[in-house]
């Protein structure tokens, strides 16, 4: 089968697992989707969900975590790992919203970028359910691990399995892909023990990498 067929397939089955595909982190504006994703490296979205609403209670707003004393943020985010560079960003990425884009979350991936600690993926996520714009596709470790197993790249840097994938799915796709991915490699495809026996992708899988 050649590869934008496999693609495709992929991405109908998937589609049909889940037929609309939405962030496992709670969020309700684009500043809360931004702080969520940050908080997410290296972490759990279900360890996020418990601690965003007690953040989002201290400092509601762009300008309160931009005013907010770094510490504090760091005590209120320590059970996320990684907390005081999190922190450190949160705070930078708050300071230059307010200064530099007028107290609105910027809507592009290059306005984007330029804040504390937002990397593509996260920007991707920000831009595409946020703002309903697809810019690319956001590539963790659940869709680095699924996209090689499945053929669909034969890199391992986030940026050039972005850029592998992209040709391969319509623009309007970008962000579900996403989202099938993520939830397929926590259900099924995890990077140990895949369940390849239950598997609704097995007959078209490689299992590149797979023992």
């Amino acid at each position: 089968m050649k590869k934008q067929d496999r693609a495709t397939e992929i991405y109908n089955r998937l589609k049909k697992r889940y037929p609309a595909p939405t962030p496992a982190l709670h969020w309700s504006t684009p500043w809360e989707l931004l702080v969520a994703t940050a908080l997410s490296a290296q972490c759990t979205d279900e360890r996020v969900n418990k601690v965003t609403p007690g953040y989002f209670r201290k400092w509601p707003t762009i300008a309160d975590t931009a005013a907010a004393d770094v510490t504090d943020i760091e005590n209120e985010i320590r059970s996320t790992g990684f907390f005081r560079n999190k922190a450190k960003n949160l705070k930078a990425a708050a300071q230059r919203i307010m200064e530099v884009y007028e107290g609105e979350v910027p809507a592009s991936m290059q306005e984007l970028i330029t804040l504390g600690g937002v990397a593509r993926k996260t920007a991707n996520i920000v831009l595409s359910n946020a703002f309903n714009i697809h810019e690319g596709i956001a590539v963790d470790t659940h869709v680095k691990r699924l996209a090689f197993r499945m053929g669909l790249t034969k890199n391992t840097d986030p940026t050039r399995i972005e850029k592998d994938l992209m040709p391969l799915y319509p623009n309007e796709a970008w962000g579900d892909i996403n989202h099938c991915l993520v939830f397929f490699g926590r259900e099924v495809c995890p990077a140990r023990k895949p369940k390849c026996d239950i598997c609704e992708l097995e007959d078209i899988c490689p299992k590149k990498g797979v023992k």
